[in-house]
């Protein structure tokens, strides 16, 4: 997960930096060959991310033949760690896409920003697959999932938080191919009617952030009442995050978002993520039966619902 996470912020420095055109139309060759000779500095950027991306698939890979080696048949961690390997592969493919129909670089059509949309929805998912399989392998896995009133909460919240990853990563690529010279010009572009539609969708990132933000919180705010703060550690850390990403998100505006910002905003955006996935899953899942309830009290209801 770490790695990945690594991997993400590297990919994000080459749309930052105008580099995801190092390597000309061509992949998974670069230029058309496997290591160009005299490489400019946007080639290197970007060759190295295509390597980099490369571990993740055999990562990946080493990942779910693990899984099925240790846990048994039927288990949540050989679901998940299948699913990591699902959304590996689909990654590498909205990467293939981009290159291969130029939606790199200085492009600022409206195929680029949706394409980017897809991008960070499959990485939210890669990382949600990520984070339970990490989870669940040091924790332990749930003896089974359970759909509770709370968790449609969870769901709404995981929905609003995939709408900020979407807002933000537009948003992200107009303030790359459009930057402002103050924050006076910036402010006056966004609601300028002759604007590019990249530069007029700035405006519905912050506010969509502070609404959907405002209900995780309250929403937390009412799990910790309820007790389940009191389970994990996780409720008060995604508070934390929380809070940090508002502040982060305010700095970026205000220093008209430099690279090392948006970098910063960027994980704090994924820690968020993780966190939030963490906490959907505690609220659906139903933990092992102690062992002396089994052991003292052996009826045939339990024997049914909690296998030996």
């Amino acid at each position: 997960m770490g790695y990945n996470l690594a991997v993400i912020l590297w990919g994000a420095y080459v749309r930052a930096t105008g580099s995801g055109a190092g390597c000309g139309a061509h992949w998974p060759l670069c230029q058309g060959v496997v290591v160009p000779r005299s490489p400019e500095a946007e080639t290197i950027i970007e060759l190295s991310h295509r390597l980099s991306s490369g571990l993740v698939l055999i990562f990946a890979l080493i990942l779910v033949l693990w899984a099925f080696r240790v846990y048994p048949r039927g288990s949540y961690l050989r679901k998940s760690a299948a699913w990591t390997m699902g959304f590996t592969l689909s990654e590498a493919l909205v990467g293939a896409g981009l290159v291969l129909f130029g939606l790199t670089g200085q492009d600022d059509s409206a195929a680029r920003a949706f394409s980017i949309a897809v991008h960070l929805v499959n990485t939210f998912l890669l990382l949600a697959a990520i984070s339970l399989t990490a989870w669940w392998s040091s924790r332990g896995e749930p003896e089974r999932l359970a759909w509770r009133r709370e968790a449609w909460l969870a769901l709404i919240a995981l929905v609003g938080t995939v709408f900020i990853g979407v807002s933000g990563a537009i948003t992200a690529l107009g303030d790359t191919l459009f930057p402002a010279d103050s924050f006076a010009q910036g402010f006056v572009q966004d609601f300028s009617p002759t604007a590019h539609f990249l530069v007029r969708l700035r405006i519905y990132h912050p506010l969509v952030a502070v609404i959907v933000s405002g209900y995780i919180l309250i929403c937390l705010r009412r799990m910790r009442q309820e007790g389940w703060g009191a389970r994990t550690e996780i409720t008060t850390l995604l508070i934390i995050l929380i809070i940090l990403q508002l502040v982060a998100g305010a700095v970026n505006v205000v220093l008209l978002a430099p690279v090392w910002m948006q970098l910063v905003h960027l994980l704090l955006a994924d820690l968020v993520w993780i966190s939030l996935i963490l906490t959907g899953g505690l609220l659906i899942s139903s933990p092992r039966l102690p062992v002396d309830r089994f052991l003292h009290q052996p009826v045939e209801e339990d024997v049914k619902e909690f296998p030996a």
